[in-house]
């Protein structure tokens, strides 16, 4: 049923979401029958993942076939790619906790006017969770309104990440920086699906959030839900235009200032002279590597890391 209070837009993609919960929830009972297709290494797609965006999509398209739609699966095949209207969808973020029956994913539906996060859905099916935000009138779970946490020492939060999983991916670089936060936090939590993590700090259930390799579809709806309660949301130098830079920090705002603080110089946007520290650091920190092997594991334009789970 609608909510009268929720924007139009928002309401349809509310239905759209919880049609692919629907599809998700089915599946998860007898989750051995679904059919699994490899990306690449550890990059995994489902037939429940292509069936939850081909309902989104046909769902957004019946109320607003004028707009643009940007699928992780489907890519820009869907709507008219010249609307300055655009839907980014994630139709199953954490299909790899999905195959294994571990009840960490959700669906992330946000909307994009003219290069701006307008509206956000994200909804975990496994526990009937709906985050939503309108830009300019806060973020729910539920009928809750939401604020990002109140704690200001590092050292008292819990914040949430992402491993690196494919082969290429850097993963000395990531130890590095992992280290640095979980020695000044009082927690790091690694769920595995980065939408969800988003929303979890929108609803001040974890403090922070950093992760590297995010895709536009991981953090378009999350990002605007953390804003929504009154959290920061940006690229590890800070930037706020950070949508397509494949590194993701979050956080209420002094939180997400420490953090920036702590990993902006393992960004692929750090100066030089960052660049340079963190290449010293590993070099200390493994002196039995060559000159040669350090320098392939600082931070670097190839860092791809996790678009999709």
């Amino acid at each position: 049923m609608p909510s009268p209070n929720l924007h139009p837009m928002l309401n349809v993609a509310v239905k759209a979401a919880r049609a692919a919960g629907a599809i998700i929830n089915r599946a998860a009972l007898d989750v051995e029958a679904v059919r699994i297709s490899q990306k690449q290494v550890n990059d995994f797609v489902t037939e429940v993942d292509h069936a939850s965006e081909a309902v989104i999509i046909e769902t957004l398209l019946g109320a607003y076939p004028k707009h643009a739609i940007w699928a992780e699966e489907s890519g820009k095949q869907h709507g008219n790619q010249g609307s300055d209207h655009i839907w980014i969808i994630d139709p199953l973020d954490g299909t790899t906790n999905f195959i294994h029956g571990f009840p960490v994913y959700c669906v992330s539906i946000a909307l994009q006017v003219r290069g701006k996060m307008e509206q956000a859905v994200i909804y975990d099916p496994s526990r009937n969770d709906l985050f939503t935000a309108t830009r300019g009138r806060g973020a729910y779970m539920n009928d809750r309104r939401l604020r990002v946490s109140k704690r200001i020492d590092l050292r008292q939060c819990l914040i949430s990440t992402g491993f690196p999983f494919r082969p290429g991916d850097n993963f000395n670089n990531y130890l590095r920086m992992m280290a640095d936060v979980m020695q000044r936090t009082a927690g790091l939590r690694r769920p595995g699906a980065a939408a969800l993590d988003l929303a979890y700090v929108a609803a001040g259930f974890t403090d922070g959030f950093f992760e590297t390799g995010l895709s536009p579809w991981d953090v378009a709806a999350g990002s605007l839900l953390v804003q929504e309660a009154g959290g920061l949301v940006g690229n590890f130098t800070g930037e706020s235009d950070f949508l397509e830079h494949k590194e993701c920090v979050a956080g209420s705002p002094k939180i997400y200032s420490q953090l920036v603080g702590i990993i902006g110089k393992y960004s692929k946007f750090a100066t030089a002279g960052e660049k340079a520290e963190v290449r010293q650091q590993a070099t200390l920190v493994a002196p039995d590597m060559t000159p040669s092997a350090a320098l392939d594991n600082a931070p670097g334009e190839e860092d791809e890391g996790h678009a999709q789970r």
